[in-house]
C-alpha cells in the first residue's frame, strides 16, 4: 500500500475552502453562545444569592437538569420543538450559550465568593447604595478573578460546536462529512478538521494558561 493511498494532498487542498467556510460558522457560533452564555451565567449567578428559596429553588432544579442532560440532546429536543422559521442556526445559538451559562454561573459564583469580606464591609461603611457596590465594587473583582474560568469554556464550546450538525448546522464538521460523503474521502477532510480546531483552540489555551499565572 503506497502514501497515496492513505492521504492525498489533492483532497486536502480541494476540501480546505469548504472546511473554511464551515470554521466561519463554527467560531461564529462560539462567539454569539459565549455572549449569551456570560451574561446569562451572571444573571444566574446573582439570582442564586436570592435571599428567598422560592427563587433559589426552582432555578436550581433548572441548572442541575441542564446540566445533566447531554447537549446534543438538547439540540436535538429545542430544534424539533421550534417554529420552522427559526433557523438552526439561531437554536444553536440560544442552546450553546444557555448550556454553558449554567456551569459558567458557577465560575461566577466563586469570583463573587473569593471577593474579600473587607471589600463588603468598607462598601457597608460608606453606606453605598447596594447596586453601587456590586457594580463598582464587587463585579470588577469577581469578573476578574473568573476570567481564566471562562476562556476555558469558550474553548470546550468551540470543541462542541459540531454537535450542530444534528440540527442540520452546516459547520465545519458536517462540511467534512459531506465531502467524505461524496467523495468516499473521509480521511483527509476529518484530520483536516482536527488540525483546523487545533489551530484555532490553541493559541487560546495559552492565552488562558498566561491569564491563569498573571491572576494567581
Amino acid at each position: 500500500m503506497n502514501d497515496e493511498s492513505i492521504w492525498s494532498w489533492e483532497t486536502a487542498w480541494d476540501v480546505l475552502p469548504a472546511l473554511l467556510r464551515g470554521l466561519v460558522v463554527t467560531i461564529e457560533a462560539t462567539v454569539v453562545g459565549m455572549v449569551i452564555a456570560s451574561i446569562l451565567g451572571l444573571l444566574i449567578a446573582l439570582a442564586m444569592r436570592a435571599p428567598t428559596r422560592w427563587v433559589r429553588g426552582p432555578l436550581r432544579f433548572i441548572v442541575d437538569f441542564i446540566r445533566m442532560t447531554p447537549l446534543l440532546v438538547q439540540l436535538v429536543f429545542v430544534y424539533l420543538l421550534s417554529p420552522p422559521e427559526i433557523p438552526a442556526l439561531v437554536i444553536g445559538f440560544v442552546v450553546l450559550g444557555i448550556h454553558y451559562a449554567t456551569y459558567m454561573s458557577e465560575v461566577y459564583r466563586a469570583g463573587i465568593e473569593a471577593v474579600p469580606q473587607g471589600q463588603w464591609e468598607a462598601a457597608t461603611a460608606l453606606n453605598l447604595p447596594k447596586a453601587r457596590t456590586w457594580r463598582a465594587i464587587i463585579l470588577p473583582q469577581a469578573i476578574r478573578n473568573t476570567l481564566p474560568g471562562l476562556g476555558n469554556y469558550a474553548v470546550s464550546m468551540f470543541k462542541e460546536t459540531p454537535f450542530l450538525f444534528a440540527i442540520s448546522v452546516v459547520e465545519m464538521y458536517t462540511e467534512a462529512q459531506s465531502y467524505g460523503a461524496n467523495t468516499f474521502s473521509y480521511i483527509e477532510p476529518l484530520t483536516m478538521v482536527g488540525l483546523l480546531f487545533l489551530i484555532v483552540s490553541y493559541p487560546t489555551s495559552l492565552l488562558v494558561r498566561r491569564m491563569e499565572i498573571r491572576l494567581a
